[in-house]
């Protein structure tokens, strides 16, 4: 058998030496790392809830909600889909946590002649009296949510001292216009006949 010449014996020298075990792994600084980003979430999510808080807190002011009355009336409309928060009329990223109204969730929105009655599974229930209701419209947005042009109800309401524009978006958003024709109908002259009944 012939001996390697010095030129493959450097070779397989060279090969030799780049051949290295594998890397141990560095258990210590993986679970280090692990630790410090459960810790990085779980203070994003307290910041996230405090900020939520103090909102609330913020909106103290704002009285309770209304409830349905036992008679409301024969329904006008019905829809089926979810309720994506509130906001303070004209400021969409300026959201309304106060009493629940900050809580998204599925909703069954009725409107009949007293009003908006709004029954929402697994949040509280709320309820806009005609006479509160300022306007309704067709938008894309609001707090948090950005849909489609036109894919989002929005109601103006006035509770308190505040108007609030709270979201919905039905389940067949082809309805949503004959939400915001009957609505505003319906606004247009209970404000009518409450002129009338102020100038007498």
């Amino acid at each position: 058998m012939t001996s390697l010449t010095p030129i493959a014996a450097q070779i397989a020298a060279d090969i030799a030496a780049e051949q290295k075990s594998a890397e141990v792994t560095d258990w210590a600084a993986r679970i280090g790392w692990l630790v410090g980003l459960v810790l990085f979430i779980a203070l994003v999510y307290w910041l996230m809830r405090e900020g939520w808080k103090w909102r609330g807190a913020l909106q103290g002011d704002l009285p309770e909600l209304p409830t349905a009355p036992e008679e409301p009336g024969e329904a006008r409309l019905t829809m089926s889909g979810r309720y994506h928060g509130s906001t303070t009329a004209g400021q969409w990223l300026d959201r309304i946590v106060a009493h629940g109204l900050g809580t998204r969730s599925r909703a069954e929105v009725t409107l009949t002649e007293a009003g908006l009655d709004v029954v929402r599974p697994g949040a509280a229930d709320f309820f806009v009296p005609l006479a509160q209701l300022r306007e309704a419209r067709l938008d894309k947005g609001i707090a948090g949510k950005v849909l489609t042009e036109g894919g989002l109800l929005v109601v103006t309401w006035e509770h308190g001292d505040r108007l609030i524009d709270s979201g919905f978006r039905s389940d067949h958003a082809a309805e949503h216009n004959e939400w915001v024709d009957t609505l505003n109908n319906m606004i247009n002259t209970s404000d009518k006949s409450d002129k009338t009944e102020g100038a007498r």
